[in-house]
């Protein structure tokens, strides 16, 4: 391998444009849809209610809003697609530091939360066979796929995503023919929406702040734009398509939780088993839990697949602007970078390796990445403001799409954002994470400062 690996300058170092569209667009879909809506869902509802469902849209339409400003600045800024690089237009060179590493920390702890996911579930299959080496073997199948071609990732995430696709269109029409009484004369209707303490029992402000947990779980739309840099599709196709894509699922999420508050009372969900399960059970479906367990794994391979991709690309993309180690700017003959790849998985590992030895450094791990999102989507928002106005002022007739409502919709974006961080701090249960995704912040500023000093 090391052999077929050719040295290229940052400004040779060009990437394959092997994906096709319908590649970009399911990993698209194959970015929000993971074990976060089969199974993190019961958490939001038993915390939130059958109000969970206006959570889930307040989220949806933040997300939304953010992938409009992604497809504004793709289009209007030929040759860059991968969202960090806008951030680094917009806001400069530390903008593009920190959004860059941050959205690899992210997904680098994702990876293992993902591997260990899917490794628990085929240990209920296979009971004898370790945990740790079934978290392990997933790891290096799905990192062998992404060092293979990008055409060979594009393949796997295709199918992955269009089987999740498949499913929830299936739940989505098993249980609304039970809810409207088509499949059984015993439906409930939508009783259970108002018959256990109202609609939001727990409160409205319960369903504000549950946005700041809900709006995680729709993170992922952002890994197309990354995509998009290795398709043969040209960046105004991808951007319409993106936009598009990421609408359909965010109805798909709505619905599938409508469906499940609608027909079990909500205060019957457990945390941390399947509500999709319990509500196939309810509806009579045979062998739900096996079905359930089949359909996680498989949106966990998912997840696992796009984040070795997304955080091996993050990393060559902070390389190429001089982030990251130079030796990390290779590629080989298939146009992969070969070493991003590898350290992405590498690091997975080790993050596999302490939850082996320690779940609660894990979790702390887990809380330290809890609002990185939000804050990459903030710079984001910030850069998208100064690239239109630059925009406007040099080259008006590149803006073929433009953000709604602009400036509002991104002051309206920015200011939904800082609400939910807002609401994160007010929580006993989420207080914790952000304080930490600061300290993380705080880092890598410290570590900005440093890179600059040595590089001066």
């Amino acid at each position: 391998m090391t052999k077929s690996i050719r040295a290229m300058s940052t400004s040779d170092a060009v990437l394959s444009r092997t994906l096709k569209s319908r590649h970009v667009s399911m990993i698209a879909i194959g970015g929000i849809i993971g074990a976060g809506l089969f199974v993190g869902s019961s958490t939001a509802i038993a915390q939130i209610g059958p109000a969970v469902v206006l959570s889930y849209a307040i989220s949806g339409f933040i997300i939304l809003l953010v992938m409009r400003m992604l497809s504004e600045m793709a289009v209007a800024t030929p040759g860059v697609q991968s969202f960090p690089e806008f951030v680094r237009l917009g806001l400069g060179h530390l903008g593009g530091f920190m959004s860059g590493w941050l959205y690899w920390y992210f997904w680098v702890v994702v990876v293992a939360i993902e591997a260990i996911a899917g490794a628990r579930i085929i240990h209920e299959w296979l009971p004898y066979s370790p945990l740790w080496s079934i978290g392990v073997g997933l790891m290096a199948i799905l990192t062998v796929v992404n060092l293979m071609s990008t055409r060979s990732y594009g393949e796997f995430e295709f199918w992955f995503a269009s089987i999740k696709v498949a499913a929830i269109i299936v739940f989505i029409l098993v249980t609304a023919a039970f809810v409207f009484g088509i499949s059984t004369p015993h439906s409930p209707g939508f009783v259970n929406l108002t018959a256990h303490g109202g609609f939001a029992p727990m409160g409205w402000a319960a369903v504000l702040a549950g946005a700041a947990s809900t709006i995680f779980a729709l993170c992922g739309a952002e890994i197309a734009t990354i995509a998009a840099a290795e398709s043969e599709e040209p960046a105004r196709v991808i951007s319409r398509m993106t936009v598009t894509v990421t609408f359909r699922i965010l109805v798909f999420y709505i619905l599938s939780i409508l469906m499940i508050v609608a027909i079990m009372p909500w205060n019957t969900i457990v945390p941390g088993i399947s509500p999709f399960a319990t509500t196939l059970q309810a509806v009579g479906l045979p062998g739900a839990h096996v079905v359930m367990n089949s359909l996680v794994l498989v949106a966990v391979l998912s997840c696992l697949n796009s984040g070795l991709y997304v955080t091996s690309r993050a990393l060559f993309g902070l390389a190429r602007h001089g982030d990251a180690p130079q030796w990390l700017v290779k590629i080989n003959d298939r146009k992969v970078p070969v070493r991003t790849i590898l350290v992405a998985s590498l690091f997975s590992y080790v993050a596999f390796g302490i939850n082996h030895f320690s779940t609660d450094l894990f979790s702390f791990l887990i809380n330290t990445c809890g609002a990185t999102m939000l804050f990459i989507y903030l710079l984001l928002s910030f850069a998208q403001l100064k690239l239109r106005a630059k925009t406007e002022a040099e080259a008006p007739e590149r803006l073929h799409i433009k953000m709604w409502f602009h400036p509002y919709g991104s002051y309206f974006a920015i200011a939904s954002m800082l609400a939910v961080l807002v609401f994160m701090g007010l929580s006993k249960e989420l207080a914790e994470q952000l304080w930490l995704s600061l300290a993380v912040v705080g880092v890598l500023l410290l570590g900005f400062w440093v890179f600059r000093r040595k590089t001066a």
